[in-house]
């Protein structure tokens, strides 16, 4: 055990953990003019010499603390809080053992998760489905048991992480969640190659052309919980990242700088995601078996990307940051001087039961849990941010999960272009409005309540952009399924089978969709009635079929058309005003999330931020992340006009209704919004600061910051206000 000696000359000391604040009689008579000189540390683990903190006497009961003049200082006996790995701690790493550094290691595990879990899994899920024959609530579920493992996990590890050893639960998460990447690409190497008969799939019109069932993929959905089970360990996983990755830089840093820590480590995780839309979309342009040739492209629907690909090497990356997190000490080295520097602005209950958080020995043992667990519900400020997140959580999940699916149908794109332009989408907006967010709060000294009006101001704003969702684009039209006066020989809308394919014996189970030269999708160029294949390709480098007698020619009617491989291409010049609009929502969506986040750490005790973080995350993920995937998927298959058959079961959609599916985006978003802007009012309106918390907006939560004030120091556990064993 360390110890701590202050100096013979001094005739004050009071210890705070580490440190010791040493006070001699000169620099107490002088404390109204402080030093602005701070002195930075002297080596590798060890902290400051000089810490800026004054004793200040303003005739209220207690000293207060404003700027620190020469002569206060912190003084460290022996060199603890080292970085290392057991007794492996050499000299040459204690470079890295300071905040910045930790920050940029835990940005990497930070970003990791986002590219894998938020990135990858929601640009692959269309390819997932149809290689392993899932419905898009199934694959919903996939996404959700991510949040499922989360919420199992979120107690017990924010409880008790939140008074232990914080970087090795995160870096033994981080471990956990490269498992999970590698468990999620298993599939790949277990299930037989992905092969496509293509002269049978290119399905010409023939006499004799009949599909048997074949029960060599048949039980491939199966495989959905392999991918449920690399989710949960994803989830597990990821868990402690952030709930005590968050705490532990707040706890670490000054309080004004901690919105801008926590910004950075969000911006991270809100680029990872959007560096996995961009990967995603380029390794789906690769055909899943990588030692096979194919004549598909990647516009033909029954395309298969490499969707494995960036599981592999997202778990091998994580593997290795996983190692310097396990090495970073309880604490980093000076963290102690910002912990007494602080004032709280915990929301202050009726009957004052908060002061039960500011015992050091509370919440140590499972007993104090239900008390932990009281202490938060009767917050209503708490509950009102939690119950925010849980609603711009759902929007996040559901559309991060299937918003490259809604580019794709809406505006006729490949798998991946409509995942590299929704990356293009979430770089920006995302990235930058989570960073801007923790920037804003900072540079305007924001305090709880401010903090809170902000975030419903955004909301109010994201909740106007919303409306976008009323444009869409028609469907383009599809014989049989989408068109029916325009075309009489195709009459009975679901009947695919007209008076000129009759003779070709066409199955359902061959879905590649060709476009006739009368502008109308064909389920396949044998409903199309083609004949023939044309040895030559069309503009865009597409094969064409001819003798196509479903297609209505140019000129008279009953003349042999042309059909061009793949699906038509639409018309609709929505899409730069759509994206113009998503990328606002995006953006003020994401510009209150360090926000609220700080907001959430302000208006709970010190003592129970680490908690606090663990059940608002539960809330978020039961009421928003866990149900928005799955009720998105399912109204996204409401929406669905035309379903994979294979052998009488059904598959995945082929086809989607344009309008059907954003009407009902739309209206999930407004109701969420609303919801949203009310429980930030709420959360606004019912905050009771504490009695000496500044309520100034230009006031700094620091006490050692800018000009001198008479501010309280909060209250501090009993072993770091007074330390018996040292010497004065």
């Amino acid at each position: 055990m360390p110890s701590y000696h202050c100096k013979t000359t001094h005739r004050i000391s009071v210890c705070c953990g580490k440190f010791l604040f040493s006070y001699s009689s000169q620099s107490l008579s002088h404390l109204d003019t402080p030093s602005p000189v701070e002195s930075q540390g002297s080596g590798p683990g060890s902290p400051s010499g000089d810490a800026h903190t004054v004793l200040h006497t303003t005739g209220k009961k207690g000293l207060y603390l404003t700027e620190p003049p020469t002569g206060v200082k912190f003084v460290p006996t022996d060199s603890e809080n080292l970085c290392g790995w057991g007794a492996l701690s050499p000299r040459c790493i204690q470079t890295f053992n300071t905040p910045r550094w930790f920050l940029f290691f835990l940005c990497v595990a930070s970003f990791l998760q986002g590219m894998i879990i938020n990135g990858f899994i929601n640009t692959v899920i269309t390819s997932i489905e149809r290689r392993f024959d899932l419905h898009s609530y199934q694959a919903g579920l996939i996404a959700s048991s991510y949040d499922i493992a989360a919420c199992v996990c979120l107690t017990f590890v924010s409880y008790f992480g939140g008074t232990g050893h914080k970087p090795r639960w995160l870096g033994w998460g981080v471990l956990i969640m490269a498992l999970g990447s590698l468990v999620f690409a298993l599939p790949h190497f277990t299930t037989p190659p992905y092969q496509v008969r293509v002269p049978e799939r290119m399905g010409l019109c023939s006499a004799n052309h009949t599909e048997a069932c074949v029960g060599e993929e048949g039980g491939l959905s199966a495989y959905r919980y392999v991918f449920m089970l690399g989710q949960f360990l994803h989830g597990v996983g990821a868990t402690p990242l952030y709930t005590l990755g968050v705490t532990y830089l707040d706890e670490n840093v000054k309080s004004n700088y901690a919105p801008v820590y926590i910004g950075i480590f969000y911006t991270a995780a809100i680029v990872g995601p959007a560096a996995g839309y961009l990967l995603g979309g380029f390794f789906l342009n690769i055909y899943t078996e990588i030692d096979q040739t194919t004549e598909l492209t990647p516009e033909n629907p029954l395309w298969v990307g490499a969707w494995w690909i960036g599981f592999l090497a997202g778990g091998a990356a994580a593997l290795v940051i996983a190692l310097p997190i396990l090495g970073y000490p309880r604490q980093l080295p000076g963290s102690q001087r910002y912990v007494a520097m602080r004032v709280s602005e915990a929301h202050q209950l009726k009957d004052g039961s908060q002061i039960t958080a500011a015992d050091p020995q509370f919440g140590k043992t499972v007993k104090d849990m239900p008390r932990s667990v009281l202490l938060l519900l009767k917050n209503p400020t708490f509950i009102f941010l939690c119950l925010a997140g849980a609603t711009e959580a759902t929007l996040i999940a559901g559309m991060s999960t299937f918003g490259p699916k809604f580019l794709e149908s809406q505006f006729s794109l490949s798998a991946s272009e409509a995942a590299t332009w929704f990356g293009y989408m979430v770089v920006p907006a995302g990235g930058g409005g989570t960073f801007l967010g923790g920037f804003i709060v900072k540079k305007l000294n924001l305090r709880c309540r401010g903090i809170i009006r902000f975030c419903m101001l955004c909301a109010v704003v994201s909740l106007t952009a919303i409306f976008i969702f009323l444009v869409h684009c028609p469907n383009v039209p599809m014989a049989g399924v989408t068109r029916i006066g325009a075309l009489p020989i195709f009459s009975d809308l679901g009947n695919l089978t007209a008076a000129c394919n009759t003779g070709c014996h066409c199955v359902k189970e061959l879905f590649n969709p060709v476009c006739g030269a009368d502008g109308v999708m064909y389920f396949s160029p044998c409903h199309a009635g083609c004949s023939s294949i044309n040895h030559t390709y069309s503009l865009r480098g597409r094969q064409v079929f001819s003798g196509c007698s479903c297609v209505v020619g140019n000129i008279s009617w009953g003349e042999q058309g042309f059909a061009e491989e793949g699906r038509c291409v639409s018309s609709c010049n929505h899409m730069p005003a759509f994206l113009t609009f998503l990328f606002v929502i995006i953006l003020f969506t994401f510009l209150c999330s360090i926000p609220a986040l700080t907001a959430t750490l302000r208006c709970v005790p010190d003592s129970q931020r680490s908690f606090g973080l663990g059940i608002q995350w539960i809330v978020v993920r039961t009421l928003g992340g866990i149900p928005g995937p799955i009720a998105f998927g399912s109204v996204i298959d409401i929406s669905c006009l035309l379903w994979e058959e294979q052998c009488g079961e059904y598959g995945s959609c082929y086809l989607y209704h344009n309008s059907a599916m954003s009407q009902y985006s739309l209206i999930a978003g407004i109701i969420y919004k609303v919801l949203g802007t009310i429980f930030f009012f709420l959360a606004a309106m019912l905050y009771k600061p504490p009695p000496e918390s500044p309520q100034s907006s230009c006031e700094s939560t620091d006490v050692g910051g800018g000009e001198a004030r008479d501010l309280p120091i909060k209250d501090l556990p009993a072993e770091i206000i007074s330390n018996p064993h040292a010497k004065l």
